[in-house]
């Protein structure tokens, strides 16, 4: 996260969260984006109270319902979006990550990066090498827009 950070550091606009989970990727976003509205998509609570958003910035429910219409909540494009909905159940995370890809270009600037545990499918954008010492597999790194940014 520290190099997509580093990455979309002169974008503007906020960054979107996938799935809180216990929240410790919202922290780190916090602590190396602090300038930046995070925005969390979750479908429950489950993270220490700590590493929860406020009311706002929360959107919460099924991830298929609440992303249509999070524009207008969110108020504008992301430069950075990272994907980490999972379940163990392999048939509904790609079911999920499907319906997310999708529906994810209009909430994404132009040479904005979605950083995804998730193979996704997202139109208009192009797949980005990883970075050196991350596995591959692991993660999926996507830009919006011109590769050249």
């Amino acid at each position: 996260m520290d190099w997509a950070a580093a990455e979309i550091s002169a974008l503007p606009g906020p960054v979107l969260e996938f799935g809180l989970g216990n929240g410790r990727t919202y922290d780190h976003l916090r602590s190396c984006m602090p300038g930046r509205e995070i925005f969390v998509f979750d479908c429950q609570i489950a993270a220490h109270p700590d590493c929860v958003p406020d009311r706002r910035h929360l959107l919460l429910g099924d991830v298929r319902k609440t992303l249509f219409g999070a524009l207008s909540r969110i108020g504008a494009q992301a430069a950075l979006a990272h994907y980490d909905i999972g379940t163990g159940d392999k048939s509904y995370t790609a079911e999920v990550a499907a319906a997310v890809g999708s529906a994810l270009a209009p909430l994404l600037a132009c040479g904005a990066l979605v950083v995804s545990s998730q193979m996704l499918v997202i139109p208009g954008s192009l797949e980005v090498p990883l970075p050196k010492g991350v596995a591959p597999s692991r993660y999926y790194i996507y830009r919006m827009g011109s590769p050249l940014l």
